[in-house]
């Protein structure tokens, strides 16, 4: 077992499960939160005071800060990045900055301390709309969004230091990932918190395309599927669970754990560009399955309970101020 990690995007809402789930299996962990004056942890503060745990803040964009922060570690889980698809289209430069030349810098710094392995982190929104279902590893890459676009530049420039220099790389690809600690800009956290609010009806983007819904502790069970077999370094490898459900239909599915008989209303804000909007997703992890045994142990029932459950604490909830759509 590699005996210290580095996790990159640690204070946010994969990367946090992902520590936890790391620490309960005996790793020292070296914690990455972003830099700010406030030494704020970010979802790293609601994780209990661990002597296996180190946080530290900075910036994945400072190759120099990369380069310090890899040292003496075995493994790194690189899931640092800009993530917000609306976000990507008013500010692209930015998920460049931090997408596509933080993963080079993370690479780089694991050359050159010692060629360390690296788990990047991909998205299933670089496959875009599916062209045929289930989509495996080999469907085509469509940039729909400036988002996604930086994230199959993040690939390109992760998987090339494969190529390159031999860098023990292995690409994991989420499909859609959802629990507790998700910012309510996601459709599933938005419904639940908004019911939450006590509101008569709710306000929603489009209804009509299909996710393939990953519950946050599989995803995260995944990654260190991955890490822990040698026979997945250099590929690409989705994390799905291979199950579809549309969004109209994740609302009804809310509604009725909840008992609500909320109504929703579609807000112009929430929508994408025509050509933006990925209408279909529905991953194969026969890949996965095949290579690591993994497979998920929650179905959309008990993930979305455990995710209710978790919302409607009322300081659960205070913490992602529901109330503001943030792009």
């Amino acid at each position: 077992m590699n005996n210290k990690v580095l996790v990159t995007g640690a204070d946010g809402f994969i990367g946090s499960h992902l520590v936890e789930l790391l620490l309960n299996n005996g790793y020292k962990v070296r914690a990455l939160a972003q830099y700010n004056s406030f030494n704020y942890w970010g979802w790293l503060e609601d994780i209990p005071t661990n002597s296996n745990l180190e946080i530290v803040t900075g910036d994945i964009r400072d190759p120099h800060f990369c380069k310090e922060i890899v040292k003496g570690v075995d493994l790194v889980f690189h899931l640092a990045a800009l993530i917000a698809i609306p976000y990507s289209y008013i500010a692209p430069d930015s998920y460049v900055d931090t997408n596509v030349k933080g993963t080079l810098n993370i690479c780089q710094a694991a050359r050159e301390n010692g060629n360390i392995r690296v788990i990047h982190t991909s998205t299933s929104e670089v496959y875009g709309t599916a062209q045929y279902v289930p989509i495996d590893e080999k469907h085509p890459k469509q940039p729909q969004s400036p988002y996604s676009a930086s994230k199959i530049g993040a690939d390109a420039m992760a998987m090339s230091y494969y190529n390159s220099f031999n860098l023990p790389l292995t690409i994991a690809r989420p499909f859609n990932t959802y629990g507790p600690r998700q910012s309510a800009r996601a459709i599933i956290p938005t419904i639940i918190s908004q019911i939450l609010s006590g509101v008569k009806e709710i306000k929603l983007g489009d209804l009509r395309p299909t996710r393939d819904f990953n519950f946050v502790k599989d995803t995260c069970k995944g990654f260190l599927a991955i890490s822990q077999c040698d026979k997945t370094i250099g590929k690409e490898i989705n994390i799905a669970s291979n199950f579809e459900i549309s969004m109209f239909d994740t609302l009804n599915k809310i509604k009725e754990i909840m008992k609500s008989s909320v109504e929703f209303t579609t807000d112009e804000q929430r929508i994408r560009p025509d050509n933006s909007e990925v209408f279909r997703l529905w991953g194969d992890n026969s890949l996965i399955k095949e290579l690591t045994g993994w497979k998920p142990e929650y179905n959309i029932q008990k993930g979305l309970e455990e995710t209710i459950n978790w919302f409607s604490n009322k300081e659960n909830l205070k913490k992602i101020k529901s109330g503001i759509y943030n792009l």
